[in-house]
């Protein structure tokens, strides 16, 4: 509740007095712990209305559903009647209300769809979501380096899928810049993006990507809106619901200014089921935690964690949270009993009770709390019950969920998935380029060596052609000269018949005709033969 500028959240069960948190002090982070059942949602909401009533925005994750009940005016009845009267609430000074509230859900389901772009969420964060190791985390970062310097941009899982497989089909062009890049370390890459998109991690990335000053609202009476991520299919996967909400916490980190100390916070942040932040993360990303915590108050940012044990939460993170609010804590084993001890000794003691003790016997919706004075400093523990929410408990029907999307002035926003010319396409058309040109090449080619054979073929024809005619005109010579012959000794032989017998007649007779004419043949013939030879 804000009660005379402050959020008033509890009752000292011991004086009775008011437990505050000042709101200059608000952004200096909080943790909500206790064991199950013992009332840490209570208090979340309890803190998350007293901040919208104040006009700060809150954002927190519903991983049960039953914060969307914050949308309606909670129900009266006899237990709830129980505790304004066990707080000396009047009518007049506890109403029920509901609360501006916004849906979001990763999924697009249950909310607007939350989204982001590949190269916003980065290869840190992108490498733990994968379940990379460390070694191929590096050479993802290698990857959007190369993505940045080609001016390549890196929206949806496609546009990554395409790029590492690019890297992959260059890789001894890159490995000479950027160091070596085992083949297989980029195909265990390629296969956890696959693997990804096909566990529907996909429809987180792409674009329009989350407007952060969409989570920094105020409604049209100065109320904060409180921004709700349904988380209840989400949280089946740890790891994706984890990574998002760090995601959630750095984008407001790198994009919020410096303010220094404000009079109130710019935006309170309540990350629930806090321990899976840090189950199994990289001592890297614990340290980038830490960083971010220490240095986002000084954006105007509260934090505040919200998981069963403090000892969730590494001890230079849990020494960043100046609220703490303890609920019931059980040791049933001396692991458990070890665990209790080191939560009460992270308070300052009150030596009006066994702060082990009392840490163990609270009952549900009371607390061990400690929030800091003006000065900054922790006050003396004290046991506490926590002040009764004012909007609904528990969940709510989908017909009440969807009135309050529909209703909501960023409806339609975030509706349509954009596929801008990126990463993807451009390798695309540098693909079909290279494939086109390969295949025009190997026409060109097989064009070329077909010309090549045909030439090669019409060439033995004419040379075959070449050939039938020179033996034609040979054999054509030589039947010509066989007629000339012939015809010449033909005639030289008769010729030389009738001269020889004339000359033989005229010495001899008759007799002398005949020889004479036979000599006269031969001696034609032989005059032939010398002239064009036999």
């Amino acid at each position: 509740m804000f009660y005379n500028e402050k959020v008033w959240a509890a009752v000292d069960m011991d004086t009775q007095e008011k437990v505050y948190i000042l709101p200059k002090m608000a952004n200096r982070h909080g943790l909500i712990a206790g064991a199950t059942g013992t009332g840490k949602t209570i208090t979340l909401k309890v803190l998350a209305e007293s901040f919208s009533d104040m006009g700060v925005p809150v954002f927190l994750s519903d991983v049960k559903g039953d914060l969307a009940g914050m949308i309606l005016p909670g129900v009266d009845s006899e237990n709830m009647q129980n505790r304004i009267a066990r707080f000396g609430l009047t009518p007049a000074g506890f109403q029920y209300e509901a609360y501006p509230t916004q849906f979001w859900d990763i999924d697009g389901k249950k909310g607007l769809p939350l989204r982001t772009t590949i190269s916003e969420f980065g290869p840190t964060l992108l490498g733990r979501l994968l379940g990379l190791t460390q070694l191929q985390t590096d050479i993802l970062t290698i990857i959007f380096r190369i993505a940045d310097e080609e001016n390549l941009l890196l929206l949806d899982t496609k546009d990554l899928r395409a790029m590492v497989q690019y890297v992959a089909e260059n890789n001894k062009k890159y490995s000479s810049e950027y160091g070596n890049m085992a083949t297989a370390s980029l195909n265990a890459i390629l296969r956890s993006v696959v693997a990804l998109e096909t566990a529907g991690g996909d429809t987180f990335f792409g674009e329009p990507a989350i407007d952060i000053a969409d989570f920094l609202r105020t409604n049209s009476v100065g109320r904060g809106m409180i921004n709700i991520l349904d988380a209840e299919s989400t949280i089946q996967n740890p790891l994706i619901y984890s990574t998002f909400m760090l995601f959630m916490l750095s984008e407001l980190f790198e994009q919020m200014p410096e303010v220094g100390d404000p009079e109130k916070p710019k935006m309170v942040f309540f990350f629930d089921e806090a321990h899976l932040l840090f189950n199994g993360a990289p001592k890297a990303l614990i340290e980038k935690i830490e960083q971010v915590v220490k240095l986002i108050r000084s954006k105007g940012i509260g934090v505040y964690f919200i998981t069963q044990n403090p000892s969730d939460i590494p001890d230079a993170v849990l020494a960043q949270l100046g609220h703490k609010v303890e609920h019931a804590l059980h040791a049933y084993t001396p692991s458990e009993e070890k665990k209790v001890k080191a939560a009460a000794a992270s308070f300052r003691v009150n030596p009006s009770f066994d702060t082990i003790e009392a840490l163990q016997s609270l009952g549900t919706g009371e607390a061990l709390i400690s929030f800091l004075d003006r000065d900054g400093k922790p006050e003396v523990v004290r046991r506490c019950a926590v002040l009764p929410p004012a909007s609904r408990m528990g969940t709510i029907d989908e017909t009440a969920r969807l009135a309050a999307i529909v209703s909501s002035d960023l409806c339609g926003k975030y509706d349509e998935t954009i596929d801008r010319d990126s990463a993807y396409e451009f390798l695309k058309r540098l693909t079909d380029e290279a494939t086109a040109n390969a295949a025009r090449a190997a026409e060109e080619a097989e064009a070329a060596k077909l010309a090549e054979k045909e030439a090669k073929e019409q060439a033995k024809l004419a040379e075959k052609e070449a050939l039938a005619k020179a033996r034609a005109e040979e054999k054509a010579k030589k039947d010509q000269e066989r007629i000339v012959k012939s015809v010449g000794r033909t005639t030289a032989g008769t010729l030389g018949r009738e001269v020889g017998g004339a000359v033989g007649k005229s010495f001899m007779g008759s007799f002398g005709k005949r020889v004479g004419g036979n000599v006269g043949a031969a001696l034609g013939r032989g005059i032939l033969d010398t002239l064009f030879g036999k």
